[in-house]
Order: C-alpha cells, then sequence, then structure tokens
C-alpha cells in the first residue's frame, strides 16, 4: 500500500513517521515541508489547562495523546538523534487581581470534577515557586500534568526521518496517485475537502535573554486579558497569543504585540527587560466545535468521484466525493482527514498519529474518536 499525506506540518509528519514505522511506504506532498503552523506554537502540552467548558470529549482525548508524549519524544529523539525539548516541570496558573482569581478557581473546580491533577495556590506559594513574579498576584493553581515541547525542533526531527517528499503544492485530490490519501494540511484542508475548517490568527513573541527569569510555563490572566509564558532551556520565552478572526491575514500588528506584553508584564515584570527577538503570526485550522476532524471522508450517497465546488472568497467548498477513481476509472482508494486541531496540534500529535495510520493500514482504531468523525459536518 502506497499513501499519500498532503501537508507537511506536526501532523502530517507525525503521521508519516508512524506509518513508515508500520512498513508503509509513505509521500508527504508540500511545498515546504516542516514550514507550518507548528512554526508558531508554542508547544504546551496541556489537557489540564487547555481543557474548557464543554469539551469533556476533546480533553479525554487530549489526555490519551498526552500519555503518549514520552515515549513519542524518547522515540523521535532517539530516530533523529536531536533534542526536541521536551520539559515536564508542570504549568501554573496565575491571577492578577480577586476577578481574574476567581476566574482561576472556576477552572481548578472544573479540571477537580474532570478528573485531572490542580492544586490551588496562594500568591505567596506561587511566588515561592517563582520569585520573580508580581507581588501582586492574587493566587492561582499548579497543574503538575502539563508539559512542553519545542515545536520547531519537533519538526526538524521528524523532517530529518527517512520519509519521501515531494515538493507539490496539491490543488486537486486527485492529483495524488496512491492508495491512501491523508489530508493534514490545516486550514487548506477546507479547500480540497469542503470541510469546515476556517484560519484563527494568532500572534506570538519571543524573547531572548530570560535564562534565570522564569522556570515553569506561565498560564496567566491579568484584568481579564490571557496570556502565556513558555521558557526554553536556551534563554527563550515565548509570549503568546492572540486569536482573531481574520481570515488569511498573517500581519504582526502593534496591538496584538500590546495586548501580549501588557498582561506578560503586568505578571512577570522582569519580561520588559528581555531583548525582542521574533513577531509572528501564524494561522490555527479551528473548527465549528474547536475539535479536530479525524477519519474517513465519507462518499455521499449516488456519488463515484471526487469533485470539489470552490466556495465564496473565505469559505470553504463543498465536497461531494471523497473516494476517488484514477485515470482508468479504477476504484480503492480511500481519503482520511486529520486537521481542524486548533490550538493543540502538538499535544494531539501522537494520538493523532496512531489513529489515522490504524485507519489507514487496517481501516478501524481502538481510540474512541467518534466525536470527531468527518460526518459530524459532512
Amino acid at each position: 500500500m502506497s499513501v499519500g499525506i498532503v501537508g507537511g506540518g506536526v501532523i502530517g509528519l507525525a503521521c508519516a513517521w508512524e506509518l513508515l514505522r508500520r512498513g508503509e511506504r509513505v509521500t508527504v506532498h508540500d511545498p515546504d515541508p516542516g514550514r507550518s503552523a507548528g512554526l508558531v506554537a508554542a508547544g504546551m502540552l496541556a489537557p489540564t489547562a487547555e481543557a474548557n467548558y464543554g469539551e469533556e470529549a476533546l480533553q479525554a482525548l487530549m489526555l490519551e495523546s498526552m500519555r503518549r508524549w514520552p515515549a513519542f519524544a524518547a522515540e523521535l529523539e532517539a530516530a533523529s538523534g536531536m533534542r526536541i525539548g521536551y520539559r515536564t516541570e508542570g504549568s501554573l496558573l496565575v491571577a492578577l487581581t480577586d476577578d481574574d482569581h476567581a476566574e482561576v478557581l472556576r477552572l481548578v473546580d472544573y479540571y477537580r470534577r474532570a478528573g485531572t491533577p490542580i492544586e490551588p495556590l496562594t500568591g505567596r506559594q506561587l511566588r515561592e515557586l517563582e520569585p520573580m513574579l508580581s507581588p501582586r498576584v492574587r493566587g492561582g493553581a499548579f497543574a503538575p500534568g502539563d508539559h512542553q515541547v519545542d515545536p520547531r525542533l519537533v519538526l526538524r526531527a521528524l523532517r530529518s526521518l527517512p520519509i519521501r517528499f515531494e515538493s507539490t503544492s496539491i490543488d486537486d485530490l486527485s492529483a495524488v496517485r496512491d492508495d491512501v490519501i491523508i489530508v493534514a494540511n490545516g486550514v487548506g484542508a477546507a479547500r480540497l475537502t469542503g470541510l469546515p475548517v476556517r484560519p484563527v490568527k494568532g500572534q506570538l513573541l519571543r524573547l531572548r535573554g530570560a535564562e534565570s527569569l522564569v522556570r515553569h510555563v506561565i498560564r496567566g490572566v491579568a484584568l481579564g486579558r490571557h496570556v502565556y509564558l513558555v521558557p526554553r532551556a536556551d534563554g527563550e520565552l515565548v509570549v503568546g497569543a492572540t486569536e482573531e478572526e481574520r481570515g488569511a491575514d498573517t500581519t504582526v500588528t502593534a496591538g496584538g504585540v500590546l495586548d501580549l506584553l501588557r498582561p506578560a508584564a503586568d505578571l512577570l515584570p522582569g519580561v520588559v527587560e528581555l531583548a525582542l527577538a521574533e513577531t509572528l503570526a501564524g494561522l490555527r485550522p479551528g473548527t465549528p466545535d474547536n475539535a479536530p476532524v479525524l477519519g474517513p471522508l465519507p462518499l455521499p450517497s449516488g456519488v463515484d468521484h471526487a469533485v470539489v465546488v470552490p466556495g465564496k472568497p473565505g469559505h470553504s467548498g463543498s465536497v461531494v466525493a471523497p473516494q476517488l477513481h484514477d485515470q482508468r476509472g479504477e476504484r480503492g482508494r480511500r481519503v482520511l482527514v486529520a486537521t481542524g486541531h486548533y490550538r493543540n496540534g502538538v499535544l494531539l500529535a501522537p494520538v493523532t498519529a496512531q489513529v489515522i495510520a490504524d485507519l489507514a493500514t487496517t481501516g478501524a482504531t481502538n481510540v474512541d474518536v467518534e466525536a470527531f468523525a468527518t460526518a459530524r459536518f459532512t
């Protein structure tokens, strides 16, 4: 069996590596593999702090993927001979004011009821863990199960593996001649499949010189503004990220930078002394329910060939066939979709790779992904 993967980001490359390990012939189609939304991601592996009300199925999938991350990280480092910045210190939820603290405590109650480990902390206890936090910090919590990784190093490691690449831009799935096609190109999946995957802009900052400033990932709320700060071993501090419905715009704006630096400085005043090394913006693949789309693209009744009808500018087209014919009219090629991971593409990479590889090779998986099926939209 040959497998063609459209998209060379974290999800596409993780699927390619898993299929390669199962002995399949894999080709990744991407004009610039490794240049994806993962380059803008902070790399928080946060099944606790990333969960929101009403997302129980998504949190279960995140926890399932988190359980795979230690082995995934060790095996990727061994296979590539490269470090990927995997760290396990946990995350601190930090609130500046009484109102911010009330919001954090509501989240803590939700996390506890969901069965995830979380420990409320006073402002003093937070500063014992991170002395450079502002003395104005009211309180927060410690999430020991949240880890982090450097997505840029993950992409570099995956890109170094013996995966076959074709630097082609796929505009029509019929151009992919493999037995199984996996659509994993983020926001580009809307054009190829008609699924309601939209771009959500995120601006992010990279600061330098934070070696002694902070050790834990900080997820903070300051005067109602949310921010996260992710320290790297090399002294980099990632500050993110905005969430903006701006279509395909990736302009870094002064307002976006201000919206990140202001709450960051309120919580960790030392950030104003750091060098501003990089400002950037990327596009997360979002869906109407903020959950990924995983699985086969179903063939509508009475349709036996692949056609994508273009939509209006800024909107996806509508799909009318996932199962393709080749030029001789032979059937059998299948289309699987792995996109819509929104804020959690890095975290969900290991479980997504297993699910898609299972479906590609056997047609079934033991991971419960019913809530993420393509049929909920098609």
